[in-house]
């Protein structure tokens, strides 16, 4: 194991750190009013590491296998067309949240002062990391990076699961840091989360328009790549 390979997993984590599940819903979290609950906002980065090593450790150990029980089926054309389609209808779908939209952001905000209350489940958090992690399944590019360093390194299982976990450690670090000073620190850091508060308001729609752009696009290019389209195009 090279001091190269660690250094460029700490880079690839640290730049994950900033995806939406790991930075931009923890900050929306801690803007919340009232006291800010730990164990909760815990709960949500370790489902969120937990989810990210479950899937690296599935790659590493079971991505070779599981590519040759499909035998390139998702290379088929009509699965192909399908994945043309789903990308198109995301990208389509990005336009409906187009920032014009910011009065109807009432609800989301009373969805997570709910979910961060005292009263409610530990289940709802648990459940938000799991949809931001499963949403960013398919542009977790650093992460795929990681994961094919650690594939195609000659490591044992224990030292990739060990170095998976630190990853995973990292990657949740800066959201663990704004806890700590959300606790800590609470009277400098809350008026820069109260501006955080009117950007996120104003921009979410926006944020999440971008969000199902982007992933459309890269879904939708991806299969008309495989499918020669632009081949087509320029004849």
């Amino acid at each position: 194991m090279s001091v190269g390979l660690l250094l460029s997993l700490a880079g690839l984590a640290l730049i994950d750190s900033t995806s939406i599940g790991t930075l931009f819903i923890p900050i929306w979290l801690l803007l919340a009013p009232g006291r800010v609950s730990v164990p909760r906002i815990l709960a949500y980065l370790g489902t969120i590491a937990a989810f990210y090593l479950a899937v690296g450790l599935l790659l590493v150990w079971g991505g070779t296998r599981l590519a040759d029980a499909l035998g390139g089926a998702l290379d088929q054309r009509p699965v192909l067309w399908a994945q043309l389609a789903l990308g198109i209808a995301l990208f389509a779908l990005s336009f409906r949240y187009d920032g014009k939209r910011q009065r109807r952001s009432g609800g989301v905000l009373r969805w997570r002062d709910r979910a961060t209350s005292g009263d409610s489940s530990a289940r709802w958090l648990v459940g938000l990391a799991l949809l931001a992690a499963l949403a960013e399944v398919a542009t977790m590019l650093p992460y795929l990076g990681a994961v094919s360093l650690l594939a195609s390194a000659d490591l044992g299982a224990p030292t990739v699961a060990a170095l998976l976990t630190g990853y995973c450690l990292v990657m949740v670090v800066p959201a663990v840091l704004l806890l700590a000073a959300r606790v800590a620190v609470p009277r400098l850091v809350e008026p820069v989360l109260a501006r955080l508060n009117r950007w996120i308001t104003e921009k979410a729609g926006s944020a999440l328009g971008w969000v199902l752009g982007i992933a459309g696009f890269l879904v939708a290019r991806d299969a008309a790549l495989r499918l020669d389209l632009f081949d087509l195009l320029n004849r």
